[in-house]
């Protein structure tokens, strides 16, 4: 298994959705229309919440066969046909459920055009066929990344959201912008993604065994999953409170000036998600001393191959904004923007002791140290918005992130031993941070002070960065230069 490999296959299929959308919204539109879009806005959004209803089952179904790596396949087959039964009720449940909650909002409470509800009303019953098609994607993806094809599951997921974006504007262009033919489209788009998965898991996993549902999985299999769906339900609240608390003290502009710079900020996580990813399948027949040198190599990793381009992108930040969004709002936006970007770099560490405890078995500690944050960074928030507005609320985030590290840390190691090293390289960051804000990116001296500080971030990195990252660096650079 090479972990770096399929690192890279998890980074590419997270990076081509991205500039797909960057081109397909557009185009989403012209062809459908502010409001219509809104309504698929929307949709998706809904979607994206009840896909809770897989209940964790797709970490927890890939925690459950990479733990039977070495066990008949029979054992592994079991696993699969109770994880996907289980799924298929619940999806059926949260399809229940959505159908009468997208029903009440979108006829009661969602302002729109009222000639347009009665074509809202006919498309919901296909956005509630969507729920188990994409509860099953995460037991299907899962299965497999337990199996160690990690080249599968990203090419089927960039064919999945390629067609999830494409089919809806063939649609609209062949038949109109129809929203009962445009979901329909976007639930076949679903359907194809798991006939390819559910054919790659036979191959790999029921292949010549027996289908079998067995009782004595489903506790194991709940237990753990229960425990990631609490993170998954209570997590982003620690990404969303600064916005509504913003929304609700200092009004719909700040608001705007706090989220550009955020919904850019949190494109940091794809590295850092990407490799432990692929990590992942390795925990759970990992010794303790294997876990340890696993989880100290992909700090090493993450320091030395984000580090660089994240100071960039905090110098960066400043000229950027002015440029896309004008420098009424990207003026105050940059100079939040850097606390931000900061906080990022710190929470992608975050990840590696999140991945530890869940590939030990202990996702119960991941939420428990989640639950713990949220009391103190309410408290927190607030001082900080009523002291010093939207930089106030940039800080506590940052200093919320670090904070999320050292707990997610002691709880997986009990020690913490790699904090030293982050906080050598993060302080070139900071000082990055409020150079660039406190200078204007005319002057000389930003830039004198950017190259600066690169050179000694890049110094930093070369000597923490892993030899096998080396290499691969430098049989990079005698591809291109020779």
């Amino acid at each position: 298994m090479s972990v770096s490999r399929n690192a890279t296959y998890n980074l590419i299929g997270a990076v081509l959705p991205i500039l797909l959308a960057l081109v397909t919204v557009p185009i989403y539109l012209k062809l459908v229309g502010t409001d219509r879009y809104g309504v698929l806005a929307i949709a998706w959004l809904l979607l994206g919440y009840f896909g809770l209803f897989d209940l964790g089952l797709g970490r927890a179904t890939t925690y459950s066969i990479a733990a039977l790596k070495d066990a008949p396949a029979q054992d592994r087959a079991d696993v699969f046909w109770t994880a996907i039964l289980t799924n298929v009720l619940m999806g059926v449940l949260g399809a229940l459920v959505l159908w009468g909650a997208a029903a009440f909002f979108f006829d009661q409470i969602f302002k729109v055009d009222p000639a347009l509800r009665p074509e809202i009303s006919a498309a919901v019953p296909f956005l509630a066929l969507a729920v188990p098609i994409a509860t099953m994607t995460g037991v299907l993806s899962g299965a497999l990344q337990a199996r160690d094809r990690f080249l599968e599951t990203n090419m089927v997921s960039v064919l999945s959201t390629s067609l999830f974006q494409l089919l809806p504007l063939f649609v609209a262009l062949a038949f109109g912008p129809n929203l009962s033919l445009l979901l329909l489209a976007s639930v076949a788009a679903r359907a194809i993604a798991i006939a390819v998965l559910w054919w790659r898991c036979h191959l790999f996993i029921t292949k010549g065994q027996k289908a079998r549902f067995d009782r004595s999985q489903i506790k194991e299999l709940l237990g753990y999953g229960g425990w990631v769906t609490v993170t998954g339900l209570f997590g982003p609240i620690l990404v969303i409170l600064d916005r509504f608390a913003i929304g609700a003290v200092l009004g719909a502009k700040a608001v705007t000036i706090y989220t550009v710079p955020f919904q850019l900020a949190q494109r940091i996580t794809i590295f850092p998600n990407a490799l432990v990813t692929a990590v992942f399948p390795r925990l759970p027949t990992a010794s303790p001393e294997e876990r340890a040198a696993l989880s100290d190599k992909a700090v090493r990793v993450l320091l030395a191959g984000i580090s660089l381009p994240i100071l960039g992108a905090i110098y960066v930040l400043h000229p950027f904004l002015d440029l896309w969004v004008g420098s009424e709002i990207g003026r105050p936006a940059a100079d939040v923007g850097v606390l931000i970007v900061f906080g990022y770099w710190a929470n992608a560490f975050a990840v590696v002791p999140y991945s530890w405890l869940q590939g030990m078995g202990r996702p119960d500690l991941v939420t428990k140290c989640l639950l713990a944050q949220i009391p103190p960074y309410l408290v927190l928030l607030y001082f900080g918005m009523k002291w010093f507005g939207l930089i106030g609320c940039a800080a506590v985030f940052a200093f919320r992130c670090s904070v999320d590290f050292l707990l997610l840390w002691w709880a997986a190691r009990r020690r913490l031993n790699p904090a030293p090293l982050i906080g050598l390289v993060a302080l070139p960051m900071l000082a990055g941070a409020v150079i660039s804000a406190a200078l204007d990116y005319s002057d000389w001296r930003w830039w004198a002070s950017g190259a600066l500080l690169g050179m000694i971030t890049a110094i930093l990195c070369w000597k923490i960065a892993p030899p096998e990252l080396m290499d691969r660096g430098r049989a990079l650079v005698k591809r291109f230069v020779p």
